[in-house]
């Protein structure tokens, strides 16, 4: 089997379980995020994998050979850490060739493989230059050029731009990306910011509470999440409580919802802004009051009050309605992107 394994996968910190009945497969080439809050096991997961952690359960494999017991250093791998510890007394050259130097490489041979990494980070010319002389993308492209000296079987990466200003991270991720898909290295990134995932991954692991929730790619992900813990965290979506019918067909507050059936006696229903059309009073599913309007630039952000329930439609500039406050409205669910949650 090809590719990285996780096989039933449980960390325990004394009494604490940090990630537990982790089951994944990462296949050869891909970029994958492990995306969730704080404390919901993403960088736990991430340092088994490095061998920085050793599972208290299960088995970690790379195309079907158990590493689960096998020290970092011959994993090959390469990783970027969160402050990327870079050493500031080595020059830009130095950094990226350190790993080489250290595995007895020639001069020769180091020289060619920083001169290869410094044209391909868009860095050329910059070898002699000292850390503290670049930029904070520069460093991060510095960073992610040494872990890529050895040419590693995996790339690993604990949240790498959490420190660079929201511009500059947009063109890194971008970046990242581009480089990942031209040397088609299998690469984990771990982040808790969700338009990063969305952006570069080609499988977004969200994970709560120490457990997978949901693996598959961002569409995916985000027009059809597994639960409401996805549904809430994965952009913005509007969570309603629904019934159902005598003939199985979902009501919110009474009104049917044509189209929409539900299993189960009770379950909610996640409706993306995008996806909530604004219409004349009597034309929607259910009648509202505006809330509340907000003009990002755009996109324009109306809130509906549904008896006592909060509604958010979004729309562009162009297909605004001319609302105020206080409006009547009748609401329209998308039915094709409604989704029916019960758990």
């Amino acid at each position: 089997m090809s590719g990285l394994t996780l096989s039933g996968i449980r960390k325990e910190f004394g009494t604490f379980v940090a990630v537990e009945k982790i089951d994944l497969q990462i296949p050869n080439g891909s970029f994958v995020c492990l995306l969730g809050p704080s404390g919901c096991g993403k960088t736990t997961l991430l340092r088994m994998i490095a061998g920085l952690e050793q599972p208290t359960n299960g088995e970690i494999l790379i195309d079907g050979s158990d590493i689960t017991g096998i020290p970092t250093h011959k994993r090959n791998l390469g990783m970027v850490f969160q402050s990327l510890a870079l050493f500031p007394h080595l020059t830009v050259a130095e950094n990226i060739s350190y790993a080489l130097r250290i595995r007895g490489a020639s001069k020769k041979d180091q020289t060619a493989r920083v001169d290869e990494l410094l044209e391909m980070i868009h860095l050329s010319g910059y070898g002699d230059r000292k850390v503290s002389q670049l930029s904070g993308g520069q460093r991060q492209r510095v960073a992610i050029a040494r872990a890529l000296a050895l040419s590693p079987k995996l790339f690993l990466l604990d949240e790498p731009l959490s420190a660079l200003d929201a511009k500059l991270r947009e063109s890194m991720q971008v970046e990242l990306r581009q480089l990942q898909q031209k040397l088609g290295i299998t690469t984990i990134v771990v982040t808790h910011d969700q338009r990063e995932a969305m952006t570069m991954a080609d499988i977004v692991v969200v994970m709560g509470e120490g457990r997978i929730r949901q693996a598959a790619p961002p569409v995916e992900i985000y027009r059809k999440p597994a639960d409401k813990f996805v549904a809430d965290f994965i952009g913005a979506t509007n969570l309603l409580p629904i019934t159902r019918d005598s003939g199985g067909v979902a009501q919110l507050n009474g009104a049917k919802l044509e189209g929409i059936t539900l299993d189960e006696n009770e379950g909610t229903l996640s409706v993306r802004p995008e996806d909530i059309h604004l219409l004349s009073v009597g034309e929607g599913t259910v009648e509202g009051t505006v809330a509340f309007i907000r003009d990002l630039g755009a996109t324009v952000e109306t809130f509906v009050d549904v008896d006592g329930h909060q509604v958010m439609a979004s729309c562009s500039p162009r297909e605004r309605r001319p609302l105020q406050v206080g409006d009547k409205v009748g609401v329209s669910f998308d039915k094709g992107a409604s989704v029916v949650l019960t758990s």
